[in-house]
């Protein structure tokens, strides 16, 4: 039954509070990353397990997290999943080790994982059935904004302190949802007593999705299947994945129910989560490297890029839920946001080395908009069938599939990036000789100005041909981000034929659990 009033507001503060909780660890521990690798001792490849680590078990739990409240009761997970999340964050913050520290923040990838579908179903029969597009809206806020603000936030505390407190100040915020759960959410039946545990579906689960989770995050530092450890990973997610399949629709009390996937407009809304996935997460792994690596920007001064978007998403989001209400269809607001997500790109990719912070102020504005105009109008499209406890499955698996296209988007846009660098080099090296007037004019140039400091006509035709060089390397650069711009943009643009495949209904509600 649906709350009023006051506890109507409280349940939504606590729900968005806590998925706020993983939704920004999930990117704020990027910034801090040379910091912890200074301190502790470790190398670059190891310390990226903090991410990684967190990245798998987060995925593994998410499909999980429907028949996990179900089994022991909506509130009692969600609650011991804020407890251990803050727990492990405290953990984190004491770390004396690197290889503690990966082991906490795997802890709190399985916790976080439980935080964000349950608290979505939690949130979805709070409000009232006519009234659940705007609740989608407002969760919807944690989940496109906290990624997004996660490096901000880590940039701030960067400034001020060390990076244990980017695991502390989770405390606070984890000890006030902990008891606003306790005292306003209301306790659900636990549907799954007594039913055997299906413990071959969870390990066939966790193989699967987590050799996939580790091959999308380390493929491509590895040389992807020139590395014997990621091949094997590569047939162990496949096999993996069928054998899980086959399991949980063979078996009596599957904890993964695929039969949901009869319904068409949720078996397409999987694929607009997962392209979501892929702009969200790719968007603000591609830009803070360009422009902290290429533009020379701080990490503070490119999180703080991200603030005026922010806000945007933030403002939007109510509308778009009443919009809905209003009987707007869902399919148009999506085209919206992701035309708007190709004009971001579009705008980028056009970028120079003397772009300064001014340029990317409308950009990012523009990404705001159009990521407000995609997350609820996708998220009821894939939901608006789903009836009872196909709520809680489906949610976690919309959820799951929204973070694999994060790490496919990273880990394709990664190696992009590293190819195309490599082209882009051989293709302006064409352009380096004697007989090209434009060269020869620069080269002389450089020369007459190292001369004109002291050098000798030797150290300063050397001093020239170094920085002709670095030229070359940043307009190699800069031209692979325009690439990697131009794929995420039409990635999303291509894809919004799929959104018509779906169910085309006005006054759409997500239906909400019988619970």
């Amino acid at each position: 039954m649906a709350e009023v009033g006051f506890k109507k507001w409280i349940i939504t503060f606590t729900v968005i509070t806590a998925s706020l909780l993983e939704l920004i660890d999930t990117t704020i521990v990027n910034v801090a990353i040379p910091q912890i690798q200074g301190n502790l001792g470790a190398t670059l490849e190891d310390v990226a397990w903090l991410s990684t680590g967190y990245a798998v078990a987060n995925v593994i739990i998410l499909p999980m997290s429907g028949w996990l409240g179900s089994r022991f009761g909506r509130k009692n997970y969600f609650l011991t999943s804020i407890i251990i999340f803050t727990i492990a964050s405290f953990l984190c913050g004491n770390a004396v080790s690197l290889e503690e520290l990966i082991l906490f923040r795997i802890l709190q990838g399985l916790a976080g994982g439980g935080l964000i579908s349950t608290a979505q179903s939690i949130l979805l029969e709070t409000w009232p059935r006519e009234d659940v597009g705007i609740a989608t809206a407002l969760f919807g806020l944690g989940a496109v904004v906290g990624p997004t603000v996660g490096p901000t936030i880590g940039g701030y505390i960067l400034e001020i302190t060390d990076w244990p407190w980017i695991f502390y100040v989770n405390i606070p915020v984890g000890i006030l949802a902990a008891y606003c759960t306790i005292t306003f959410i209301k306790t659900t039946p636990k549907d799954g007593q007594g039913k055997p545990v299906d413990w071959w579906g969870i390990l066939l689960l966790a193989i699967s999705i987590g050799s996939l989770q580790t091959l999308l995050e380390k493929g491509e530092s590895e040389d992807w299947f020139a590395t014997p450890y990621i091949v094997a990973l590569g047939v162990t997610s496949l096999f993996g994945l069928l054998l899980f399949i086959w399991r949980e629709l063979s078996t009596d009390h599957p904890i993964v129910n695929f039969k949901i996937m009869r319904h068409r407009s949720f078996s397409i809304g999987m694929v607009t989560s997962f392209i979501l996935g892929f702009g969200l997460y790719g968007s603000v792994f591609v830009f803070p490297v360009f422009a902290q690596n290429l533009l020379g920007f701080t990490p503070l001064q490119t999180g703080e890029l991200f603030i005026a978007g922010g806000i945007c998403t933030i403002v939007m989001m109510p509308f778009i839920g009443i919009m809905l209400k209003k009987g707007v269809p869902a399919q148009f607001m999506a085209t919206g946001g992701m035309a708007l997500f190709f004009v971001f790109c579009f705008m980028l990719s056009k970028s120079t080395l003397a772009s300064g912070t001014d340029d990317f102020f409308w950009p990012l504005v523009i990404r705001g908009i159009g990521m407000a105009l995609l997350f609820v109008p996708l998220t009821t499209l894939a939901m608006q069938d789903l009836k009872g406890i196909e709520i809680g499955q489906g949610s976690g698996l919309n959820n799951m599939m929204r973070q694999l296209g994060g790490s496919f988007g990273i880990a394709a846009l990664t190696t992009l990036i590293h190819t195309r660098q490599g082209f882009h080099r051989n293709n302006l090296l064409t352009n380096v000789n004697e007989y090209n007037p434009a060269f020869t004019e620069r080269l002389n140039g450089f020369i007459h100005n190292f001369m004109a400091k002291g050098a000798s006509y030797l150290d300063a035709k050397l001093m020239a041909m170094k920085a002709i060089e670095g030229s070359i390397i940043k307009q190699s650069m800069l031209l692979t981000y325009s690439d990697a711009y131009w794929v995420a943009g039409m990635v999303l643009l291509c894809s919004i034929p799929l959104l018509y495949l779906q169910k085309f209904k006005k006054n759409v509600n997500i239906p909400v659990d019988a619970h």
